[in-house]
């Protein structure tokens, strides 16, 4: 290495700011070196997963990358009218899904990183009252003369004095990973929203198809960009700053092969860079200027501002029948139960019960803890479950069955995963260690314990192989997530396959479980096992090979939510206009 590079690189290291000794998501301290990009050391949190430089760049050294060339299409008046076309489409595009996601009004618009402005002119235009935030005088300017009532402030959000609780929508596109302290950041914006307000953010994702085919390559992985997000990390991080109703999409953005090609002139990556070159020769200029909408390196993530609470409530869903004998106990024992940093409600369903349970909880009707919901006819434990979680509250939920197979004394070791910040989906694993047949014995019926183990075996086997999974219980009772995984979710297994239905359905949307052992006493026929021996499996056969191929959008069930609305607004409408005299 010359005398001048390692000069340059000590420069560098000198003006670092100090190395972080904790996760800037879960203030975990297991925080272990990765590999090293344009001189910065790139290190992934063990807890979260979450990955980020340590330590940043100074200060000194992000102001000579954000120079004036920094931005692509800067180098000539043709450049900045073909990159302002693409930017306008691709803004056009997120409205839309904003609209999707918020439904159709419109209000008070406030854009941090506003660029030159493309996005708050085309917002402006659609009705918006829009304010910007943006860091360079230059791009300041520019944005100022292209809005006609629109603000915009020169400097940082956290120094841009803006008052509490006056936006509906805030957007941040491809900003949160320039950022230096996210948590603080987030929650920064989350005290200028309106209650319920809208938070879009769009930014690079760790686990996007490029960022795994290209790994250490990645074109993302530069100085500027301080964090890099999953889909996970990121939903922990909102999480933590107040904002739930989360939904993930694919980062789509409207480019052409033009503007491709010259982000990988000015970011080389090895066979990319010359193979895009090579193409340019190649391809007529009508192709290499057509717009397409591509993904490729990033998410789209739509939350809502959520009411803040002092201390976090955990809903755990009791659903009863014919639980007559261990249901006292039980519910005894739960509302004993003390859990550090967290309060506790009780959502026990019952349906309807012939022996005594209904009568035993109705003794818990007036109890400050309990909410009793009672079915009129037994419907299915999945049923229960599901009528449980739509009275649920809570920040975190837990199911807890009525017989006692399950300890509660492993409530602590599950939860203090999500409180962490570490997952938001927790398995509580009946194998414990290495014993793949401790699931289930049978005191005097070694039959039918080697019946249920295989059994289980054959479809945790089925479950990994179809959802590419590497599970070892799939079809435990303790399942333990934030509430906020179920939003844009629909639920529809009444028995048992509504255990696979929850999994299954989470996964899909996103969330990787982790399993945790917990201890487990199966009890038999004789006292009071449900789970039929041949009914239920071909259920959950059927329910496995349905959720393989159903389609899980999110998003749509959110647009047909304010479709409905919008519906019910106009019946209203018209009844009272034929109420008028």
């Amino acid at each position: 290495m010359s005398d001048q590079k390692m000069t340059s690189r000590m420069d560098c290291r000198s003006n670092e700011r100090p190395p972080v000794k904790a996760c800037h998501v879960c203030e975990g301290v297991r925080v272990y070196y990765l590999f090293s990009t344009s001189d910065h050391r790139v290190v992934r949190c063990e807890d979260c997963g979450l990955v980020f430089l340590n330590p940043q760049p100074s200060d000194d050294e992000l102001a000579r990358i954000y120079g004036a060339d920094y931005f692509l299409g800067s180098d000539s008046e043709k450049g900045r009218l073909a990159a302002g076309e693409i930017k306008l489409a691709t803004a056009r595009f997120y409205l839309s899904e904003i609209r999707r996601y918020r439904g159709p009004e419109s209000g008070r618009l406030l854009e941090i990183g506003c660029g030159d402005g493309d996005f708050l002119v085309l917002a402006e235009a659609e009705g918006w009252h829009v304010t910007g935030v943006e860091y360079s005088p230059t791009a300041c300017e520019k944005a100022r003369q292209r809005l006609k009532n629109g603000l915009v402030q020169c400097g940082e959000l956290q120094s841009a004095g803006l008052a509490a609780e006056q936006f509906d929508l805030c957007v941040i596109s491809d900003v949160l990973e320039h950022v230096r302290s996210p948590l603080d950041f987030l929650r920064e914006v989350h005290r200028v929203l309106k209650p319920d307000g809208t938070l879009f953010i769009v930014t690079p994702s760790i686990d996007s198809w490029s960022a795994r085919f290209l790994r250490q390559k990645w074109m993302e992985f530069k100085a500027e960009h301080l964090t890099y997000f999953g889909r996970q990390t990121l939903q922990t991080t909102l999480f933590k700053s107040g904002f739930r109703d989360v939904i993930v999409q694919p980062g789509w953005k409207i480019l052409n092969f033009d503007y491709v090609k010259k982000h990988f002139k000015q970011f080389p990556v090895p066979l990319i860079t010359p193979v895009l070159n090579l193409a340019a020769r190649i391809l007529p200029k009508r192709v290499q200027f057509r717009h397409n909408r591509i993904v490729a390196s990033g998410i789209m993530v739509f939350s809502r501002k959520a009411e803040s609470r002092s201390r976090p409530v955990l809903s755990v869903i009791v659903p009863a029948y014919n639980e007559g004998k261990t249901f006292g106990v039980m519910m005894e024992a739960l509302l004993r139960k003390n859990l550090p940093g967290l309060q506790m409600e009780i959502i026990v369903v019952e349906s309807n019960s012939i022996d005594g349970t209904r009568e035993a909880a109705l003794k818990y009707k007036n109890h400050p803890k309990v909410k009793l919901i009672l079915e009129d006819q037994p419907r299915g434990k999945g049923h229960a479950v599901r009528t449980g979680l739509k009275a649920a509250s809570g920040d975190y939920v837990l199911i807890q069955d009525a017989d006692l197979e399950y300890d509660l004394e492993d409530y602590d070791a599950l939860l203090e995963q999500l409180v962490a910040g570490r997952c938001a989906f927790v398995l509580g694993s009946r194998h414990g260690g290495r014993n793949v047949l401790k699931m289930r014995q049978f005191t005097g019926q070694h039959g039918l314990s080697l019946f249920f183990n295989l059994g289980h075996w054959f479809f945790t086997t089925l479950i990994n192989v179809l959802f590419l999974q590497r599970l070892r219980d799939p079809f435990t009772m303790f399942k333990v997530f934030r509430r906020d995984c179920l939003f844009g979710l629909e639920f529809e297994c009444d028995r048992f396959d509504f255990d696979y239905e929850l999994l299954i359905k989470l996964i899909r949307k996103g969330y990787r479980p982790i399993e945790l052992p917990v201890n487990y006493r199966s009890r038999s026929y004789k006292e009071g096992k449900k789970v039929g021996m041949f009914r239920d499996p071909l259920s959950w056969l059927g329910a496995l090979a349905w959720l393989r191929w159903v389609k899980i959008d999110p998003m749509s069930v959110v647009e047909r939510a304010h479709a409905a609305i919008q519906v019910g607004k106009g019946s209203s409408s018209t009844k009272a206009g034929h109420s008028k005299p």
